[in-house]
């Protein structure tokens, strides 16, 4: 009768277990071996242990053995698995058909098309794909500002951000446009256990707002406010609100984007007048260096991308309601990257496109 090794730890061993045992980023499979080895250590037998963790009774054998006889060590390891070796040659030309080579009739490879290609099955060019990280579906987009006073702009928003100015308020300010209001043409479904909440792919227009906003780069507050429209008249009143709304004897640094509207020659002369009001300029094609578009993703994620609005007051009175609740409990949006670390990607991003175009 085969009898299991008995365990014993030591402290230094019991407590490397245990933080393996507990460890959130710690693979599946050293979790259950240092489960196993410690409940082994505990007396358990190991049939004992294979029930507790629905198991077959050669694993948690398997497991003591080779603690028994190699340690710690033993358990970090796999031993080697059976089956076909791996082809090098032809992973080799997988990756390079799938990253220098466009099938003909098509923008990019799927599994079936490159296999039939190579004469191979599409499951081995999955794995392939799988073990380098390679996923032909997918793209992601990305533009590179060709502003000639890019660097000029960027370390002016920049040094807003990391080095505000003393007595005055920094404001990201910007337009969300076409705001829809859309109603379903049938009820949805609610959410329920195994299965997602549901809603028509069809819909009911029934107008748009723009929302104007203001985000207070210190607090995390928003003034905005809903207009029928985007002009220069209807900029200017967004600037008078946040006058009144703002103490008159701090200075006023609004960082917005190149839209001719905020560079119309009435603006200029509203704000002429109006000395505390500074302007800052993103660059073109920057809208990422804009904070206020952090608040307006999140505003179309919670509440504008799925709601039912049968008018345009409807949804004026949402974005009102979630705007009040924002400010209740703000919370700021902390810009930690420099305009070095910026450009140092910016540089890199046109080499490659450069020596792309020139190939």
């Amino acid at each position: 009768m085969r009898v299991a090794p008995k365990v014993t730890l030591t402290d230094e061993q019991r407590a490397t277990l245990r933080r393996w045992s507990r460890g959130r980023t710690t693979p599946m499979r050293l979790v259950r071996r240092a489960q196993i080895v410690l409940l082994a250590a505990e007396g358990k037998q190991n049939i004992q242990i294979a029930e507790q963790f629905g198991i077959e009774r050669t694993v948690v054998g398997r497991w003591r053995r080779r603690f028994a006889e190699q340690g710690l060590a033993g358990l970090e390891k796999d031993t080697p698995r059976g089956g076909r070796p791996a082809n090098h040659a032809l992973a080799r030309k997988i990756v390079e058909h799938t990253t220098q080579c466009k099938p003909t009739n098509a923008t990019h490879w799927s599994t079936n098309s490159l296999a039939k290609v190579l004469g191979t099955s599409r499951s081995t060019v999955w794995r392939v794909w799988r073990a380098n990280g390679l996923k032909p579906h997918l793209t992601r987009t990305f533009k590179v500002s060709n502003d000639p006073r890019f660097v000029e702009k960027l370390i002016d928003v920049v040094g807003l951000y990391l080095d505000p100015p003393e007595r005055a308020l920094v404001f990201c300010v910007d337009e969300k446009s076409q705001i829809q209001a859309l109603d379903r043409t049938q009820p949805g479904l609610p959410l329920k256990k195994g299965r997602c909440g549901t809603m028509t792919h069809d819909y009911k227009r029934n107008g748009t707002t723009t929302l104007f906003a203001a985000l207070n780069v210190a607090e995390g507050k928003l003034i905005g406010t809903c207009m029928p429209r985007h002009r220069h008249q209807e900029f200017i009143k967004f600037l008078r609100l946040i006058d009144r709304q703002t103490p008159a004897d701090l200075a006023l640094h609004l960082i917005v984007d190149n839209y001719a509207t905020h560079k119309h020659p009435k603006v200029k002369t509203w704000l002429k007048r109006h000395k505390r009001f500074h302007l800052h300029f993103t660059p073109t094609s920057s809208s990422w260096l804009n904070l206020v578009e952090r608040w307006f993703r999140e505003i179309t994620d919670k509440r504008i991308r799925r709601g039912v609005f049968r008018s345009v007051k409807e949804l004026i009175a949402a974005i009102e309601d979630y705007l009040a609740k924002h400010n209740e409990n703000p919370q700021s949006f902390t810009w930690t990257a420099k305009a070095e670390t910026i450009l140092e990607k910016v540089r890199r991003a046109r080499a490659v496109l450069d020596k792309m175009q020139t190939a």
